[in-house]
């Protein structure tokens, strides 16, 4: 595998399983310095020891923890190179408008969308010192298009990420801070798992929309996000990263 992140340091958060675990280990083949930001304190280390990187448990919705560990990964390795904002939340009680109560819909609108705000802001300013840096946050295909079996505030909160990695990716372009959004299709994760073992009717409607036939595997995720960190994406920012099996532009699938 090549090297294209070779000495640079990379913060993901979420990096305890799904997507954040594949992005941490194909980082750290890619020669990055990983550091792995969890919640959950056993899956975190043990992501963070699997890759030789360092674990901060943090949780991204509070506002001096997402600052401090930062700072924490700038004393440790030096600098920050990279920021994937990736942790996420996508709860049952997320359903219907019509059904979801306003304690469901602020719950993921914190964790989905305020944490990104959060991890944009103290990362940046890292990088403004540094004069370089590239930010990648994790929006989803259901930023752009409707869904009929609706999870409200992760669409909204997906939507927002989307919204806001546009402006940012404008703003701070000619600083050398490249901001994009992330946008998979439905992953094998243990997120989606447990979302679909309660409701299988559920996970065959949406599979059937997939032109691949699948849902998506962490690790092919995690390539994209490898490329949206190395230069080989250089002359892209604020851009929505489709990686959806097809899903956005598909009309009919194929039989």
């Amino acid at each position: 595998m090549t090297k294209r992140l070779d000495g640079r340091v990379a913060v993901i958060t979420g990096a305890g399983s799904g997507i954040g675990l594949a992005t941490a280990k194909r980082f750290a083949a890619e020669g990055a310095k990983v550091v792995c930001v969890d919640l959950d304190e056993e899956r975190g280390a043990k992501a963070a020891n699997e890759v030789g990187g360092l674990f901060i448990q943090a949780d991204v919705t509070d506002e001096a923890a997402v600052e401090a560990m930062y700072q924490q990964a700038v004393d440790h390795y030096g600098s920050l190179d990279i920021a994937f904002n990736n942790a996420g939340i996508s709860p049952p009680d997320d359903d219907s408008i019509l059904t979801t109560g306003l304690e469901a819909w602020k719950r993921v609108q914190e964790v989905n969308l305020t944490s990104v705000y959060l991890c944009c802001k103290y990362a940046i300013g890292h990088m403004q010192r540094q004069g370089k840096g590239s930010i990648i946050n994790t929006a989803s295909f259901v930023a752009v298009m409707g869904a009929a079996t609706s999870q409200i505030s992760y669409s909204a909160s997906k939507g927002g990420v989307l919204a806001m990695s546009r402006e940012l990716g404008v703003q701070f372009a000619r600083e050398g801070i490249r901001v994009n959004a992330l946008c998979p299709g439905p992953v094998n994760t243990p997120l989606l798992q447990e979302l679909f073992a309660k409701d299988p009717e559920r996970a065959a409607r949406r599979l059937v929309h997939i032109p691949l036939g699948r849902f998506a595997e962490p690790e092919e995720i995690a390539a994209a996000v490898a490329f949206l960190a190395s230069d080989d994406s250089s002359f892209m920012t604020a851009n929505t990263f489709l990686v959806d099996g097809g899903i956005s532009g598909a009309y009919v699938t194929p039989e």
